[in-house]
């Protein structure tokens, strides 16, 4: 498909999303950059571009002007009819779904689609830029390392990254990037961590300084058929065993999502919580500070204790 045509294409969608009132075509042959040439070669130019859109599974809504009269018909699409149904993606369709959305916005406010705008006003007819759908990666993503990562993701290249562990000390990650997925609030990095030889994960939040580059693109092979969210599910919130913790109200949120409150006082809530990975769990407690106090197994208050000691050892 030509850049053109995916440019007309684009700006088609996006004056049939932000109108108010069925488009007729030669409301949209006037408004759109593209359409050219005699009636008969603009009206076989928007049928192969009804067709296209139809392809890709957005539904164009043809109604009249006039529910009273039996007018010349319009197009428009309804912004309900346009979300996407994703079901589980991998970490690469994740990232690739992130830069799509990145040429949506970019096309979105693109001079071309702003022009289409202003020539279906100057015909009188309104439109609202703000109801254009966006994609979720940008709006539920709050860190500066997610386009980068993607792309390395996709590109195969090793990374190195500053990151905060459980017991606040800075340490320098160097990493084969496998995907991101986000689970309870949290976007995580699942990725071979080179100096622990293992798959490990990583919350974008706790990377404490920009991703850089390490190698050229196709350094690595990531695992055949690696599943990031199957993966972070297993590491993370696979319920297999259960804590007893005191939660200061108002704090632990994470925590508190599979939660079942025992009792309460004026400070704490005592509460049941389910884990899988004790390593992963470890890490939750540690990094609510005193806001979360583990009472049992004992086994692991004893882990919490140690790391403890050893941190105020090191920072006194």
């Amino acid at each position: 498909m030509s850049s053109r045509k995916t440019e007309r294409l684009i700006n088609l969608t996006i004056a049939l999303l932000a109108t108010k009132r069925y488009l007729t075509k030669s409301e949209i042959f006037r408004s759109i950059e593209g359409y050219e040439g005699s009636p008969e070669a603009k009206e076989r130019m928007f049928e192969r571009d009804k067709d296209d859109l139809r392809k890709l599974g957005i539904v164009i809504e043809v109604g009249g002007l006039d529910p009273l009269f039996d007018d010349e018909p319009g197009y428009r699409i309804r912004s309900e009819s346009y979300g996407l149904n994703l079901g589980r993606l991998t970490g690469t369709e994740v990232a690739l779904l992130s830069l799509a959305a990145e040429a949506w916005r970019g096309a979105a406010l693109g001079e071309s689609a702003q022009s289409a705008l202003l020539k279906l006003a100057s015909l009188g007819i309104a439109s609202d830029f703000d109801s254009l759908p966006t994609m979720a990666p940008k709006l539920t993503v709050n860190s500066s390392n997610f386009v980068p990562l993607a792309h390395a993701i996709t590109d195969r290249i090793s990374i190195t990254f500053g990151y905060i562990s459980a017991d606040l000390q800075q340490e320098e990650r160097h990493v084969d990037p496998y995907g991101l997925g986000s689970r309870h609030s949290n976007w995580y990095l699942v990725g071979h961590d080179h100096d622990r030889k293992a798959i490990r994960t990583f919350r974008l939040d706790r990377i404490s300084d920009q991703v850089a580059n390490t190698t050229k693109p196709g350094s690595f092979v990531a695992p055949e058929d690696f599943d990031v969210l199957a993966f972070l599910d297993a590491e993370l919130f696979e319920a297999t065993k259960r804590a007893t913790v005191k939660i200061r109200k108002g704090k632990g949120h994470v925590l508190r999502e599979s939660a079942h409150m025992i009792s309460s006082d004026d400070e704490f809530d005592l509460c049941q919580v389910p884990f899988g990975n004790a390593e992963r769990f470890l890490d939750v407690v540690l990094w609510h500070g005193d806001d979360v106090v583990l009472i049992s197994p004992s086994g692991l208050r004893e882990e919490v204790i140690t790391r403890l000691q050893k941190l105020v050892a090191t920072h006194g």
